[in-house]
């Protein structure tokens, strides 16, 4: 079993690795993947806090709940980051684009969550057959949901404009570097 949690650590990090070349290639720059990336490290700390709290073991089902929760709060700095990245195209600010994109994409990223949350519920509770095993995948979902809605509405939208400005003002220096929209 330690082996294999020694395994499955490892492979959330290639995981993020993969995330991370992904975005790259979609957004055609080294720094936006690193703003939807952000929310990951809250989202993990959030889920083992609540494991934690209510005195459960991080066991297989927790890490696949990590997984889970890795890709739903990477979903939702995608649509904020990708909104944000249409609106420049069109001549907007920076500032302008992100506030917009966080306006514009709040309905849809709460529906979400709160869709992905409402379905961990049950699961967290321990409800069904052999749900006491069970209830830490949805713990570990319910409280990174939680803990990375509250943090990364605020956070992603002050990392993106900070990443943009060093952007602009560093590595437009460097050819290899240089964003084109």
């Amino acid at each position: 079993f330690r082996s294999t949690v020694q395994d499955l650590k490892i492979l959330m990090v290639l995981a993020v690795c993969v995330m991370y070349v992904i975005l790259a290639i979609l957004y055609e720059s080294y720094l936006h993947p690193i703003t939807v990336l952000s929310s990951l490290p809250v989202a993990l700390i959030g889920g083992l806090a609540t494991l934690l709290l209510f005195g459960q073991e991080a066991s297989l089902y927790a890490y696949i709940g990590m997984f889970m929760l890795m890709g739903i709060v990477k979903k939702n700095g995608i649509m904020m980051v990708d909104f944000a990245i249409q609106r420049i195209a069109h001549g907007e600010t920076a500032q302008k684009a992100i506030h917009d994109a966080s306006m514009d994409r709040f309905r849809p990223i709460m529906m979400t969550t709160l869709a992905a949350l409402m379905g961990a519920v049950p699961i967290a509770l321990g409800f069904g057959a052999d749900g006491s095993s069970r209830r830490p995948l949805g713990l570990v979902i319910v409280g990174g949901l939680i803990v990375s809605q509250f943090i990364t509405l605020f956070i992603t939208p002050g990392i993106y404009l900070y990443l943009e400005m060093f952007q602009e003002k560093v590595l437009n220096r460097f050819s290899f570097f240089r964003q084109t929209l």
